[in-house]
């Protein structure tokens, strides 16, 4: 055990920060892009504050489609605009960028389905002040959408976890590079277990962050 640590800690720790870096970097921008479209779908679905058909169906196929492709095929579809936007396309934060086109429409659905589960009360009382819809969506709609947010955030999280991984296909390093490299092409079976319990703490250690603050934030807990 001394001797696999002396060989290949290093290294997998290295793999460990470049996997939390991809993740955290694509969360954020996929929020960043996310959050503004799952508000505008929730507004203009029938029955919300600006029901508006044609967008809404616009803005379904869009994320629809998105979501519809395997993200193995979408990381090389995209790696002329990785390149544009990156100037490279290998590297973990190269990396971030098909891991934002694949995770912004899901962040989009996890934002507007956590809109929908908004106190209705809190929505109408906030309308009968006569707040404007963007007053509306600040003051009673995010608020009282903040755990089933943050929620939607650790599912996000872990879903780009595993979508890091997949990224060491194509040269984005992380733990997922160092599983293909070590644990399928050269049949070191315990790097790949390693890569595995690395991904696993990594996956639980999200989860209990989120779920922590969800507890901390919920106005429902006693």
């Amino acid at each position: 055990m001394r001797e696999f640590f002396q060989e290949y800690g290093t290294m997998l720790l290295q793999g460990a920060g470049e996997t939390l870096y991809m993740t955290a970097g694509a969360l954020f921008f996929s929020y960043l892009l996310g959050l503004p479209l799952g508000v505008l779908m929730a507004l203009t679905a029938p029955g919300g504050l600006r029901p508006n058909r044609a967008l809404n169906g616009l803005l379904e196929w869009l994320t629809g489609l998105t979501r519809s492709i395997p993200f193995v095929i979408l990381m090389i579809a995209v790696i002329p605009l990785t390149r544009l936007i990156a100037g490279t396309s290998i590297g973990p934060t190269a990396a971030i960028v098909p891991l934002v086109i694949g995770a912004a429409p899901f962040a989009g659905r996890m934002v507007e389905s956590a809109l929908k589960e908004a106190d209705p009360a809190a929505v109408e009382s906030v309308q009968a002040m006569g707040a404007t819809n963007w007053q509306i969506v600040r003051k009673a709609l995010l608020p009282e959408a903040a755990p089933a947010l943050l929620r939607g955030c650790s599912i996000t999280a872990v879903t780009l976890t595993g979508y890091s991984a997949m990224a060491g296909i194509v040269g984005g390093r992380g733990l997922g590079d160092i599983a293909i490299r070590y644990g399928y092409h050269r049949y070191e079976y315990g790097v790949m277990l390693a890569t595995i319990l690395l991904l696993a703490c990594i996956v639980q250690a999200i989860q209990w962050t989120f779920d922590l603050l969800v507890r901390r934030i919920d106005k429902r807990n006693p």
